[in-house]
Order: structure tokens, then C-alpha cells, then sequence
């Protein structure tokens, strides 16, 4: 039941976007695309943080390994993005399994630091390999995606390309969820040592959950890649990955829904938010800190709590000497 309140959830939050794709401006519609190329990397980030409890820092540096994969392959191979992003994800995600085996043994926030360590030198590396990444200049002119001889670069047309691939990908999350590796995801969040006692084996959930997530930030690196037609090193920068991580926890961790309905809220409060000038900074952390006191399960969380019904108090029982007491 609670698997088909999620497709139903995901149904109505992708329908809402076809809706607003005709009825919004250009500007406002670009805004959408942002939103859900970020939605696709939030969904990854759950697998990390919402399912086996990694706090993961780095998230943004993998969305930046898919984005420059596709990026050099088409510019400088020739490759078509419809075959470079096959080599860009996988080789993203084995980069992600590799890294994730010395990674795990840390906890806590010690795994926080290095995952942000490794954020920091993915963009260090980006600026100065410049030969291969163009440095500070990055590379521009990557070419977009075309589907049956139709060109995906307009800003409607390239939204129902960004929706569908979001829906595929939010089912196939929502599948894993549900799995046996769901299940045990959230084992190792709750408990390593008894989920270890249960034959769960923790190292290769862990790692594999790390590598999913990967796998997903490299999606959405390539989809941010053949939409914007440019990448550089700033666009995936640490505080990106703070962004994406504030997403999740605005949105609701461990659901697909929250992660969806974060990346959107957060794509366009800087926007509602305009006039607030610098203030803005200031009220964003003013937000994230009421979320996490008085919101800890976020907007999703909220939602469930407004839906579930009160149930009404229990008639008092009488006692074996026939007086009833509360």
C-alpha cells in the first residue's frame, strides 16, 4: 500500500510539471529544468543518506564526473551524448565503488569531512587539468541530445524529456526501496551490528548504496550537461553539494517524494526570495535550522502527519470493583 501512496505521489508531482510547461514562461520553465536535473541528483543522494545513513559531502563531485565525461567524449572524441553518457555514469559509478571501500570505514562526521575533502579536490583538479578540462575556462559548445531527429533543446521540449527520465528513475528508486537491498539499506542505517548478526553483509550494502548514488549525480551531471551546452569546475563546487544534501533534508530523507519536492523548493526559493537581497542567505539558514527542530522527517514528514487520521481516545475501563478509571 505504501508503495502504491508513493507511485501515486510521483504520478501527481511529474503531472504537475507537464501542466506548468504550458503555462509558464521561458525563464520560469528553465527554472523547471534545474529543478529536475537537481531532483535526479537528490534521488541519488538518498540512496547514500536516506536509506544506509552516509553522510555524504561529496555528492557534487559526481555529478561533475558525469557532466565533464560527457563533456570531453563529445568535444573531443565526437562521441554522440546518447553513447558518452554510458561510459560517464558507469565509470562514474565504479569510481564511486572504489572510493567507497576505504571511505566506509569512517563514521559519522569523520565521513562527512573526508566525502567534502573529496569534493574539494575533484574541483581542484577540475580548475588545473586544463588540458583536459579546460581548467576555469571549461568546456563549452558540448552538443544536446536529439530523439528520433528531433532536437531536445528547447526549454519546453527538453523539460518532457527531463520529466519522463525523472519518472523512470524515481520508479526504479522506489523498486529499490522496496527490495530486499532497500530493506537491508535501512538495516545498516538503523543498526550495523545487528543487521551484521542478521547476515547482512554492511561493507557491501554500504558501498553499494555510495556506488547507486553515484550512479544517479552522474545522471543528472550528464542531463546538466547537455542542457546548459557548458561545464566548469564552479558548477560543482562544495557548496553545491551542501545545497543537494539541504534538499534532502528539506524535502523529506528517505522518501523519493521528499527528494523531488526539496530539489524543487529549493531551486526556486532564491527566486521568490529576491527581494530579500543578502537577506536571503540569512533566512535560509533561518529555515534549515526551524527544519531540523521542529521538522526533523521535513516537508513530507509534515504531509503524513496532516493525513493520518486522530484517533479517538479509548473508553476508560472499570476496575474488578466496578469503578471506572481513566
Amino acid at each position: 500500500m505504501r508503495l502504491v501512496r508513493s507511485v501515486l505521489a510521483l504520478a501527481a508531482l511529474i503531472l504537475a510539471g507537464l501542466v506548468l510547461s504550458f503555462t509558464v514562461s521561458e525563464y520560469t520553465l528553465r527554472l523547471l529544468n534545474m529543478a529536475v536535473i537537481a531532483a535526479v541528483a537528490v534521488i541519488g543522494l538518498n540512496f547514500a543518506f536516506g536509506y544506509a545513513g552516509l553522510i555524504s559531502l561529496g555528492h557534487s563531485a559526481f555529478v561533475g564526473l558525469g557532466a565533464y565525461g560527457l563533456a570531453i567524449l563529445t568535444t573531443r572524441a565526437g562521441w554522440s551524448p546518447w553513447l558518452a553518457a554510458v561510459p560517464a555514469v558507469a565509470g562514474t559509478g565504479l569510481v564511486a565503488a572504489a572510493l567507497g571501500y576505504p571511505l566506509l570505514r569512517l563514521k559519522g562526521h569523520y565521513l562527512a569531512l573526508a566525502t567534502l575533502g573529496l569534493n574539494v579536490s575533484f574541483s581542484i583538479v577540475a580548475a588545473n587539468w586544463i588540458e583536459l578540462t579546460g581548467g576555469t575556462n571549461g568546456i563549452a559548445q558540448i552538443p544536446g541530445l536529439s530523439l528520433a531527429g528531433h532536437a531536445l533543446d528547447g526549454e519546453r521540449t527538453f523539460l518532457w524529456f527531463g520529466l519522463a527520465a525523472l519518472a523512470l528513475l524515481a520508479l526504479a528508486a522506489l523498486a529499490i526501496h522496496a527490495s530486499r537491498l532497500g530493506r537491508a539499506m535501512m538495516a545498516v542505517r538503523d543498526d550495523e551490528t545487528a543487521a551484521a548478526m542478521t547476515g547482512v553483509n554492511v561493507t557491501g550494502v554500504s558501498v553499494t548504496a555510495f556506488a547507486l548514488s553515484a550512479v544517479y549525480a552522474a545522471i543528472a551531471g550528464c542531463l546538466f550537461a547537455v542542457h546548459v551546452h557548458f561545464v566548469s569546475p564552479d558548477d560543482f563546487n562544495y557548496a553545491h553539494a551542501i545545497t543537494f544534501l539541504s534538499m534532502l533534508i528539506v524535502g523529506g530523507e528517505g522518501t523519493v517524494a521528499g527528494a523531488i519536492i526539496g530539489a524543487a523548493l529549493l531551486t526556486f526559493l532564491p527566486e521568490w526570495l529576491r527581494v530579500l537581497g543578502e537577506g536571503y542567505l540569512a533566512f535560509f539558514g533561518l529555515m534549515m535550522l526551524a527544519i531540523l527542530v521542529f521538522l526533523p522527517t521535513g516537508i513530507v514528514g509534515l504531509l503524513r502527519r496532516w493525513r493520518r487520521p486522530v484517533r479517538p481516545p479509548e473508553p476508560a475501563a472499570a476496575g474488578l470493583d466496578g469503578v471506572v478509571r481513566p
